[in-house]
């Protein structure tokens, strides 16, 4: 009997279960898949979303922890893609690609402590390994979540980030770069950098993830180095514009990479040493 071979760029239809306005141009769905095919994911890899006429824009999990029939996506609005993507309702269909590039090694952080970094919208991404640390809470040491954003206004799971911060289980540290008006998980006013010194365990033995601009990237990773981080232990989550998802078109090259391919997730070793990147 001959073998079907999976087509990787047919796309599927998933509809929109869910959504969520969490601040002024940022939107998290939950899609349901609606053919009879299952689905899985990792914490790190992508979809390819679009809709008919305007094109699609890679977007990474947000969540995986559900089913074999959903995932989940917090998508800010940046272009005519995911403004049209996020003006969907409940009951409304998208097409989707994927799941696409390699994920979180959460393996290797296993037996250490874990340190999580994220910037703004970059905080979408890493949410999935906090949610896979705590499901898996004996395998790891201490956990740090480190959050910096703009303002107060648009910090990202609040309750989430309260109940993390109750339970114990994730030392949260906060920033913004305005002044806070209130003082919510003790705030801190400045760059997600000034958290580095609140990480009161040896950094030699720590796993880092991060996720966020370049340069908010390059001047974590410089000031985990310089505390004794070592690099082969930092991960960190590229963007580029993706436009096939398997490393074909070659927008998103960086050196001989593809962040769609062989990201979006590289050694920080790894990835700094090209010159397409601010790390």
């Amino acid at each position: 009997m001959k073998e079907t071979v999976k087509n990787i760029l047919k796309p599927r239809t998933a509809i929109v279960e869910e959504k969520k306005q969490e601040t002024e141009n940022i939107f998290t769905l939950k899609f349901t898949i609606m053919d009879e095919e299952s689905f899985s994911c990792l914490p790190g890899q992508y979809n390819m979303l679009g809709l008919p006429g305007f094109g699609e824009a890679a977007i990474s999990f947000s969540s995986v922890a559900i089913n074999k029939k959903s995932f989940i996506h917090t998508i800010m609005i940046v272009g005519n893609v995911t403004k049209a993507i996020c003006r969907l309702n409940v009951g409304d269909t998208v097409q989707f690609r994927g799941p696409y590039g390699n994920g979180w090694p959460l393996k290797k952080a296993e037996g250490k402590d874990v340190i999580i970094i994220a910037g703004g919208i970059g905080m979408a991404p890493i949410r999935p390994i906090i949610h896979h640390v705590l499901n898996n809470r004996k395998k790891y040491k201490k956990i740090f979540l480190l959050y910096g954003s703009k303002q107060e206004e648009i910090i990202l799971y609040k309750d989430e980030l309260e109940a993390w911060s109750k339970s114990g289980e994730v030392k949260v540290l906060l920033s913004v770069d305005r002044e806070p008006e209130t003082c919510f998980l003790n705030l801190c006013h400045g760059l997600v950098t000034t958290r580095l010194n609140d990480i009161d365990v040896p950094l030699s033995n720590a796993v880092t993830f991060t996720c966020g601009t370049e340069p908010m990237m390059h001047f974590v990773c410089k000031g985990l180095q310089d505390k004794g981080h070592k690099t082969s232990n930092m991960f960190v989550s590229m963007e580029r514009n993706m436009k096939c998802a398997i490393g074909h078109c070659g927008h998103c090259q960086i050196g001989p990479k593809f962040v769609c391919k062989d990201g979006p997730v590289f050694v920080y070793d790894e990835i700094k040493k090209y010159a397409d990147n601010v790390l």
